[in-house]
């Protein structure tokens, strides 16, 4: 059981509840901590008592509209109208379903927002927010809408579309998507609940749903970046690299924590190669274009994504730290507007913008240049290995037997291509582009939905390019056996390439069905097969 205390949510915590079930298929279970529900009563206690009454001072979004109306009153009668017309209004969004992890964690969030103290809904909001997280009622919620300013109101009033269990809103609910009320039904819960006052507003406040891809994204690009040192490092195997550059003293004298530990985690990983050795770079490969003479010249100064990947894959590491630093206080923080605060004889209400997702935004920015870069570089290996003058000889295109009968993997680069193409365009920053919208009232919005959005699509794209270039590594390998194969490979690549061979079979008969096998190399990279099976065996690379 996970207790929500609005201070002490983890990324790993939200990554749990948005992920992870049982055998049974029940999700991990969530409960409110005592505490936050006494704080939480209290104040909306006062709140009832003092400021939903007649004759009570103006009150943003409590008792006066919102935006550019937050001069017009509303009177105590019309108070709950307008927490179920906010409902109507901001529904507004477009595109396809958000997916269920990102709804899951949204729900969360939400809810840890509100342990906090500061949001004033009724406890019962919290309550049935919890009875759809721990039972699997997920909203249909349009991926398309938000400008991260005012929180992603669209976004979130879909969420409360279904927690009120309006007519028209849906659930996924068991695989299946239904109605919000059949939802319900089917999870034993009343299908309608009302909202009153400040309910609807504490829902749809906030920049949650930025938040909750961001912090899935963020975590899934560590994951990543591990698949992608291990990736190199049967790079550098395949291509018989120097692995002098990754020696400590060369990144002692430039002391980036990421750098250090990425050529710390290739000199682990190659750790007991002779592949990678004088003695293998002596050997000619039949493809191989080195003019000899009688004295073999010694191999110097690999080409940058092989040499300089210490300098390219740290940085990632170290914007990462960044990142995860931001998310975190991100996490537990309260989001609304306006919030609520203690003071010695009762409690005050402030108007403020921390609902505006410009942190969120930045980092997702950030996010996305250094996994379009993490992929590019990834690339620049996948194309030299297929190219027998950049490679020290791997045959042309990897094929292994019966050339231009068999074209061999330069479409599956290609494809790797397209993707790195994409993500240059989608890495184009969000956070800098703003849009005034609303009359103007919210003239500077942040975009931190769309950044944190098309970041995720970036790191997909990066998860797959990953994934191809163990395949594409693990293939180098297989067609040079018969010259090589009595160089044994490192501690973690060899682990690395037992685990990819275990998926994927290698091609040494001619071309292969290759979506099947870039499916089989994405699912290596999504499941974390490889780089749990290779810490198993040499430890943490993260």
């Amino acid at each position: 059981m996970i207790t929500i205390d609005g201070t002490n949510l983890t990324a790993e915590t939200v990554v749990r509840v948005a992920r992870e079930r049982s055998a049974e298929g029940a999700w991990v279970p969530v409960q409110f901590a005592t505490e936050s529900r006494t704080r939480l009563q209290q104040v909306r206690e006062y709140v009832e008592r003092e400021w939903l009454v007649p004759n009570a001072p103006p009150i943003y979004g409590f008792n006066t509209g919102l935006g550019k109306l937050k001069d017009s009153a509303i009177s105590v009668e019309n108070i709950e109208r307008f927490q179920q017309m906010l409902v109507h209004s901001h529904s507004a969004g477009v595109g396809e379903p958000l997916p269920e992890d990102v709804i899951r964690a949204t729900l969360l969030l939400r809810i840890n927002a509100f342990a906090r103290g500061c949001s004033a809904p009724r406890i019962e909001v919290v309550d049935r927010l919890l009875s759809m997280l721990n039972t699997g009622i997920h909203p249909v919620i349009p991926c398309k809408g938000s400008v991260g300013a005012s929180g992603d109101l669209a976004p979130l009033a879909y969420l409360a579309g279904v927690l009120v269990g309006h007519p028209n809103a849906e659930a996924f609910f068991r695989g299946e998507r239904m109605s919000a009320q059949d939802a319900f039904r089917a999870a034993g819960i009343e299908p309608t609940f009302k909202l009153e006052a400040k309910d609807g507003l504490a829902v749809i406040n906030g920049s949650t749903v930025s938040l909750a891809i961001a912090v899935l994204t963020a975590h899934d690009s560590r994951e990543i970046l591990v698949d992608a040192d291990i990736a190199l490092a049967l790079s550098l195997e395949a291509m018989r690299g120097e692995l002098a550059a990754f020696e400590a003293d060369i990144h002692d004298v430039r002391p980036h924590p990421g750098q250090i530990r990425t050529a710390a985690n290739v000199r682990v990983l190659t750790a007991g190669s002779s592949r990678c050795t004088d003695e293998a770079r002596a050997v000619t490969l039949p493809d191989e274009s080195r003019v000899r003479a009688q004295t073999i010249p010694a191999r110097v100064q690999d080409a940058y994504s092989l040499r300089c990947a210490s300098q390219v894959h740290g940085p990632v590491r170290d914007a990462l730290d960044y990142i995860d630093r931001i998310l975190g206080v991100e996490l537990n923080s309260a989001t609304d507007n306006p919030l609520v605060f203690p003071t010695d004889d009762g409690y005050r209400v402030l108007s403020g913008g921390n609902f505006h997702g410009q942190y969120i935004a930045q980092a997702m920015d950030l996010l996305a240049m250094i996994m379009t870069d993490l992929g590019s570089i990834s690339e620049r290996r996948i194309y030299r290995m297929l190219d027998p003058t950049m490679s020290y000889g791997l045959p042309s295109n990897l094929i292994a037997t019966l050339p231009g009968v068999n074209t061999g993997y330069s479409i599956a680069h290609c494809s790797m291509a397209a993707l790195v193409t994409e993500n240059k365009s989608l890495c184009w920053p969000a956070g800098a582009d703003s849009i005034p919208t609303k009359s103007n009232q919210e003239d500077h919005v942040s975009n931190s939905t769309w950044a944190a959005r098309k970041a995720r699509m970036i790191v997909s794209n990066v998860a797959q390019i990953v994934g191809t270039e163990y395949l594409i590594s693990a293939q180098a390998l297989d067609v040079t056996r018969g010259d090589l194969g009595s160089f044994a490979l490192g501690a973690g690549t060899s682990v690395a390439y037992d685990r990819i061979r275990d998926a994927i079979p290698a091609a040494l008969d001619g071309d292969r069905w290759l979506h099947a096998d870039l499916g089989a190399a994405l699912d290596l990279v999504v499941t974390g097969s490889v780089r749990a099976a290779v810490q198993s065996a040499v430890g943490n690379l993260a």
